[in-house]
């Protein structure tokens, strides 16, 4: 059985560089395609096997089992090596490299501990690597802004589609955010939740690449964003229906994480002024 192909890579300058995420390549192949590597690469791959089976390693180690629907994430700087089974396989890929990229794969969305990730459908991604493809074909003056911007649709449809997650959110993620603003430290969240403490550490570090402080933190500050923009409510009334009792350690909070005082980041909103990070 022969194999078919189709790639395109691109050469993004300095200044589509500081986008932070850049898109280096598209391609689609099926078929008895030939053995990758070993090889090492300095940017990020996914390829989404949409067909078939194979076998994949990486760093040398032992050969893992490839079966479709899945996607392999080649690393940089770690060697990998691939290939279908006799049958062939049917395969979509996008290189990609840049600041977003790391920050990807601390979140979680690029897994570096399993880089065989089985997915319960790889129709969104497929859908989304089509529209890169696409793109390249017809050519456009902005092809390396426009192929960028769908790397990181790309990496959301295929975080989406793993197969250990709900695509609807994972139930302890939904659960902190469901009390993140009650006045409960973060053993009483994993109290709730029926779990030891340090499991709630590990699965918010795997599923949101952060501390469940940090991430009840962030849904508290959004939702206090929301109140200052859209209420007249005292800053005291809105510390308090975030969870914070102590007003001025509220103001301290929300400064340091929004970059101004929650009076000032009202106050841009009225004047239309755009709020800072």
């Amino acid at each position: 059985m022969s194999f078919r192909q189709w790639m395109h890579y691109l050469t993004p300058g300095p200044a589509h560089r500081g986008l932070g995420l850049v898109c280096l390549g598209v391609g689609h192949q099926e078929g008895r395609l030939p053995t990758v590597g070993p090889r090492t690469m300095q940017h990020h791959v996914a390829v989404v096997v949409t067909e078939g089976g194979g076998w994949f390693a990486h760093g040398g180690g032992p050969r893992a089992e490839v079966v479709a629907p899945a996607v392999l994430w080649l690393l940089p700087g770690v060697e990998h090596h691939y290939a279908p089974h006799d049958a062939g396989w049917s395969e979509w890929f996008v290189d990609f490299t840049g600041p977003a990229a790391v920050a990807y794969q601390e979140l979680g969305f690029v897994d570096a501990a399993d880089p065989v990730t089985p997915l319960t459908t790889a129709e969104p991604a497929v859908h989304a690597i089509g529209r890169i493809a696409q793109a390249c074909r017809r050519g456009s003056p902005y092809l390396e802004v426009e192929t960028s911007a769908t790397v990181h649709e790309v990496l959301v449809a295929l975080r989406r589609s793993r197969a250990d997650e709900d695509p609807h959110g994972d139930p302890v993620l939904a659960g902190l955010a469901r009390d993140a603003c009650l006045p409960l430290s973060v053993a009483e969240h994993a109290a709730r939740l029926g779990m030891p403490l340090e499991a709630l550490r590990q699965a918010v570090r795997r599923l949101a690449g952060c501390s469940p402080k940090d991430y009840v933190l962030a849904i508290r500050l959004n939702r206090a964003k929301d109140l200052l923009a859209t209420t007249d409510l005292p800053v005291a009334a809105v510390a308090r229906r975030v969870g914070y009792e102590d007003p001025a350690y509220f103001t301290r909070l929300f400064t340091r994480r929004a970059g101004l005082p929650p009076s000032e980041f009202r106050a841009q909103q009225f004047r239309g002024i755009p709020a800072g990070p």
